[in-house]
């Protein structure tokens, strides 16, 4: 049945609710590039990272955020 997609949160954790407040969720390939695969999010960092990185950029666009509000609502600046 192939690779069914998953709901991936791109902040996790505490943040989570807020990814879910800010549209920062991707449906990703579950198995492949979700869970198990050599470049899953949930196993590389670098794809985690690059995940962030555009997320940010997404939000703080849509915000209208600076870099210091940013940081105030997810922790830590990605860029």
């Amino acid at each position: 049945m192939g690779d069914p997609l998953e709901r991936h949160h791109i902040f996790g954790g505490p943040y989570r609710r807020k990814s879910e407040k800010y549209g920062l969720t991707v449906y990703l390939c579950g198995k492949r590039c979700h869970r198990e695969g050599p470049d899953a999010v949930h196993k590389n960092a670098e794809t985690s990272e690059k995940l962030k990185a555009a997320a940010q950029k997404k939000v703080m666009k849509e915000q209208e955020w600076d870099v210091e509000r940013f940081i105030m609502e997810f922790g830590r600046n990605y860029l």
